[in-house]
């Protein structure tokens, strides 16, 4: 009989014994489909859509084309998978249709096994050519990663009728003022051992751009007790341009609150001024100072808990030519007309 070959994924796992312990981790992943299934890709907009939607689940992307031999061989293998790994969104997009999206993600070559999670591309994470083994072994260690990163966001609180909204946060279009090196801001988007510093003084501007307009309804900062936790901070929305420090502090804030001892603590939460944050696209976070004098600032966690409006993004549709809708008005004699709009598929 034939014996398949371990494969060594690192940190002493076989292809085998990794496919054990990511079938445990599946069944115990909440809310997700017991079995998953394909999904073919119509557009360049239907992609964005897909990874909007898919929030903080893994998103495995089979890059093919139908001319594409390796591509055919392995198709059965993707719908496999794909069965086997079913929290996971297995996304099929063909390259001559989805040309946008392919030459943004620079695939070359068909096919191509890539993976995304939180809308953001996993560095160092594709797969080439219609390798079986290499495939499944790539979806064993992202599920993993995916699993563990999943599960200390859930570490943090739960706000009633609210949801944490670290899925929403665009990555490429968020930063920070004034940043240790070493200990950058994205370490303070999950509730791990890693952790926010200042660099060369205690204040911080802290710019996180969401997805989809948002409503904020509440506030977590967890920190540490020994004089590093933030004091003054100062909330702001929809800021054209970043605010640089002098203006920060000058500006007056859509809220400002004084943080304490008691306020930084895991269990600690912040109430929002619920109607002032009714339609955030991006918040900018000034920290002002520090509860001890310190040289430097820290934070360990920034939580953020509200609920997502449901918005159209009009770069999606485009515009029927000469097309008009009207109906009847409130008033006599009046309409209400506009231009009628289809989406860009």
């Amino acid at each position: 009989m034939r014996r398949r070959r371990a494969v060594n994924l690192g940190d002493g796992y076989t292809l085998r014994s990794a496919r054990v312990m990511a079938s445990r981790l599946f069944k115990k992943a909440k809310g997700e489909a017991a079995a998953g299934k394909t999904k073919d890709i119509l557009s360049d907009t239907d992609f964005q859509r897909e990874l909007v939607a898919a929030g903080e689940r893994l998103v495995v992307v089979n890059f093919s084309a139908v001319w594409c031999a390796p591509c055919k061989k392995i198709a059965p293998a993707f719908v496999r998978l794909s069965e086997e790994y079913g929290s996971a969104i297995f996304l099929k997009v063909d390259t001559d249709i989805c040309r946008g999206t392919a030459r943004k993600y620079g695939i070359e070559s068909t096919p191509t096994f890539t993976f995304f999670m939180n809308r953001q591309r996993i560095k160092d994470s594709d797969v080439k050519g219609a390798n079986e083994v290499a495939l499944e072994a790539a979806i064993i260690k992202q599920t993993r990663e995916h699993q563990e990163a999943t599960d200390v966001v859930e570490a943090s609180i739960t706000v009633p009728g609210q949801v944490n909204l670290a899925s929403l946060i665009d990555h490429s279009g968020s930063e920070c003022l004034n940043e240790s090196d070493d200990h950058p801001f994205t370490n303070c988007l999950k509730t791990n051992a890693k952790y926010l510093e200042s660099d060369c003084d205690p204040q911080l501007i802290i710019v996180l751009a969401f997805v989809q307009s948002v409503k904020l309804h509440t506030m977590q900062i967890i920190a540490p007790t020994d004089g590093r936790a933030p004091k003054t901070v100062k909330l702001f929305i929809n800021q054209p341009q970043t605010l640089d420090f002098d203006t920060a502090e000058q500006s007056t804030p859509l809220q400002e609150f004084t943080l304490t001892e008691e306020s930084v603590l895991e269990d600690s939460k912040i109430p929002l001024s619920f109607v002032k944050f009714q339609n955030v696209q991006k918040l900018t976070v000034f920290v002002q100072d520090n509860q001890g004098g310190e040289e430097t600032s820290v934070v360990r966690y920034l939580g953020l808990y509200g609920t997502p409006l449901d918005t159209t993004n009009m770069s999606d549709f485009k515009r029927i030519a000469g097309e008009k809708v009207c109906l009847p008005g409130e008033n006599a004699g009046r309409a209400k007309c506009w231009i009628s709009w289809t989406a860009g598929i």
